[in-house]
């Protein structure tokens, strides 16, 4: 672009106007497309949304049959574009509701890229992209946002099961607000070991009933030392209060109070003593009568002071 008698164009001739933030009608128009497009498509399997149709816990809209296939092992690439769609929210069905949508039976003039209207049953307005549109959990029925807060009860309308106000989850959220609440409530969930459906999360069971073998065996322990320690201190208070007999002299036991039972048996401990003596001294009249009370080893002495005799005749 030089040495040949032409121009180089300058940066404020190639950029006629610069970069502008969208206004608040061309982020209204996107949303609207948005809404539209996840009001009428499976993000996962980009096929027209159909019942049963499932939510997790983000408000976001699934084809139950491809949140399934997600679920299921696969070796293509789908695998990891389901994993960004999804973003960990689904483990298992227990991390998706079942939104129960009611159908419009009656037909309808405008034309529906659907093919089908889901209506709030108690305003029978349309629910879509113009309308804000909620549904509950556990039970999963949707309803139009304004009929919930007309209502402002604790039941649904029509399973009349109970229904907490952080349990009421937006489809499809748009404002900051309402998604920060959406991932607290997750959080919250995922510290107490619940999904998105109020299940108890798969594992949290096993590692919690782990920890409490855990401290059960713990407090099995502790109370069997415990008892140990007082059985031990127990026999040793027994064995200082009972009285032990002397040598030679025999105590009867405590509790004794015929005076017959307590002679007979101090008699039979002291005849106990006493060959308990005798056997320690050595004075057991079997053992005795194998030795001589003599010196003498000739003919007259035992078997034991007995040496060997040279008969008479015998040659030296």
């Amino acid at each position: 672009m030089g040495n040949d008698g032409g121009s180089i164009p300058t940066r404020r001739e190639l950029v006629k106007e610069a970069s502008r933030n969208p206004t608040t009608s061309q982020v209204k128009e996107s949303q609207s497309e948005q809404q539209e497009y996840h009001w009428t498509t499976c993000p996962l399997s980009h096929r027209p949304l159909a019942l049963p149709v499932v939510s997790d816990s983000s408000g976001k809209l699934y084809n139950k049959d491809a949140v399934l296939e997600s679920l299921l092992p696969s070796s293509d690439g789908n695998k990891a574009d389901n994993e960004q769609v999804l973003q960990g929210r689904v483990r298992s069905l227990r991390d998706v509701v079942e939104v129960k949508f009611q159908e419009d039976k009656e037909p309808s003039q405008d034309k529906n890229p659907r093919g089908q209207r889901w209506v709030c049953p108690v305003t029978k307005k349309t629910l879509g992209p113009g309308i804000r549109a909620v549904y509950l959990v556990p039970c999963g029925h949707a309803y139009s946002e304004s009929a919930v807060r007309e209502l402002a009860g604790e039941n649904c309308q029509e399973c009349n099961e109970p229904c907490a106000p952080e349990n009421i989850i937006p489809i499809l959220p748009t404002s900051a607000a309402e998604i920060e609440k959406l991932a607290a409530r997750a959080n919250k969930l995922k510290e107490q070991g619940l999904t998105h459906s109020l299940k108890k999360a798969l594992g949290s069971s096993k590692k919690r009933k782990k920890n409490g073998e855990t401290s059960v065996a713990a407090e099995t322990g502790a109370s069997s030392s415990s008892n140990g320690e007082k059985d031990a201190k127990s026999k040793t208070a027994t064995k200082a209060a009972t009285p032990q007999p002397t040598s030679g002299t025999a105590t009867p036991s405590n509790g004794i109070k015929n005076a017959a039972t307590a002679s007979l048996t101090a008699k039979v401990l002291e005849e106990e003593a006493e060959r308990n003596k005798r056997r320690k001294y050595g004075t057991n009249d079997n053992i005795k009568s194998l030795f001589s009370s003599g010196n003498g080893a000739g003919k007259d002495g035992d078997f034991m002071t007995r040496g060997f005799s040279i008969p008479a005749g015998a040659k030296r």
